[in-house]
C-alpha cells in the first residue's frame, strides 16, 4: 500500500476516533446531569479551564510560547479573542450542554448540527446572492429533518421539551458564530492557541456563576470523577488534536463528511447504554440531518472562505 494511502487511512481514522469521542462525551454528560445530579454550568468551567489551560501548557512546552503570547500584543486580536471566547467558545459549550440536561445528548448533538445550515444562509447573505439548488435542498432536508426529530413525526406534539428545542436551536446559532467569526485570528495564529485561550477565556468567565470549587465532592464516587475526567480529557482534548491532525491528511469537505459518525455516535449510545426513546420518526430525522451535512460537504463549489482548514476552528464539544 502505498504511503499516500497509508495517509489517507491514518486521516479518516483520526477524524472518526475524534468525532465518536465527541459523541460519546455528550452521552457521557447525559448520564453525569441526570443519574449523578453534576451541574451542567459546573461541568462547562471544568472542562473550559482545564482543556485551556492544558493546551496552551502543551503548546509552551513545544517551543510555540511566542504566538501563545503574542496573541494578546495586538488590541484587535484581543478584542476579538475576547469576544470568541465568551461568545462562541462559551457559548457553543453551555448551550450544547444545556440542551442535553434539558434532553437527550442524542438530540441536542442533531439539533446542533443545524449550525452548517445557518451558516450557508449567512454566506448567501454576505455575498449578495440567492442559495445555490444544492443548498435550498440542504435546507429543505434539514427543516423535514428537524421536524421528525423533536416530533416523532407526529406534529400534533414534541418528543423533547421546548426547553431542550430551545437549547439546541441556541447551539447551532452560536456553533455558526464559532465557525465564522475568529477566521482572521485563526489564519493570523493557527487554532491550536486560539482554541486555547478562548477555553481559557470561557472558562474564567463561567466561573464567576459557577465556581469549579463549588461541587459536591463528598457525595460524588469515584467513578463520578473518573467520568467527568472523560469528558475534559478524552471529550475535548484528545478529539481536538485527532481532528486537527487529520487535516493534514484530508480535505476539510472530507472531515465535515466524517464528523457525522458524532451524532451517530450520541445517538447509537443513548438508545443502547441510557435507554433513550428513540423512534422510526427520530432515526430519520437524524438521517436527515446527518444527510444535510454531506450535502453541504461535496457537490459544488464551497466558499474560499469557508473550505480551508486553518480558517475554522477544530468542534471541540
Amino acid at each position: 500500500m502505498s504511503q499516500g494511502k497509508n495517509d489517507r487511512i491514518k486521516g479518516f481514522a483520526m477524524v472518526l476516533g475524534a468525532a465518536m469521542l465527541w459523541g460519546g462525551s455528550g452521552t457521557v454528560a447525559q448520564h453525569l446531569f441526570q443519574q449523578q445530579q453534576v451541574d451542567p454550568g459546573w461541568l462547562v468551567t471544568v472542562r473550559l479551564l482545564v482543556s485551556g489551560i492544558l493546551l496552551l501548557l502543551f503548546l509552551s512546552l513545544r517551543q510555540e510560547r511566542r504566538s501563545v503570547q503574542a496573541l494578546w500584543k495586538n488590541p484587535k486580536d484581543r478584542r476579538e479573542l475576547l469576544l470568541f471566547g465568551v461568545v462562541g467558545m462559551l457559548g457553543v459549550q453551555y448551550t450544547f450542554f444545556a440542551a442535553i440536561d434539558a434532553g437527550n445528548a442524542a438530540t441536542a448533538t442533531l439539533l446542533q448540527y443545524l449550525g452548517p445550515v445557518l451558516l450557508t444562509g449567512w454566506v448567501a447573505l454576505s455575498m449578495g446572492r440567492m442559495p445555490q439548488n444544492r443548498e435550498w435542498v440542504a435546507v429543505s432536508c434539514a427543516l423535514v429533518g428537524t421536524f421528525f426529530l423533536v416530533t416523532g413525526g407526529k406534529g400534533s406534539s414534541l418528543s423533547i421539551s421546548p426547553t431542550a428545542l430551545i437549547w439546541g436551536l441556541l447551539s447551532a446559532g452560536t456553533l455558526a458564530f464559532y465557525t465564522v467569526y475568529p477566521s482572521r485570528l485563526l489564519k493570523r495564529w493557527g487554532s491550536a492557541p486560539v482554541v486555547g485561550w478562548a477555553m481559557l477565556i470561557g472558562g474564567v468567565t463561567l466561573a464567576f456563576l459557577c465556581p469549579p470549587w463549588a461541587a459536591p465532592w463528598s457525595v460524588w464516587s469515584v467513578g463520578t470523577i473518573l467520568l467527568i475526567l472523560l469528558v475534559v480529557v478524552f471529550g475535548t482534548l484528545v478529539p481536538f488534536f485527532l481532528y486537527l491532525d487529520s487535516l493534514r491528511f484530508l480535505l476539510p469537505s472530507e472531515t465535515g463528511m466524517l464528523s457525522c459518525a458524532e451524532p451517530l455516535t450520541a445517538a447509537v449510545l443513548a438508545v443502547w447504554w441510557l435507554g433513550v426513546p428513540f423512534g422510526p420518526g427520530e432515526w430519520l430525522g437524524a438521517i436527515l440531518i446527518m444527510g444535510t451535512v454531506i450535502l453541504l460537504s461535496i457537490g459544488g463549489r464551497r466558499e474560499q472562505a469557508l473550505d480551508q482548514s486553518d480558517s475554522k476552528p477544530a468542534r471541540g464539544v
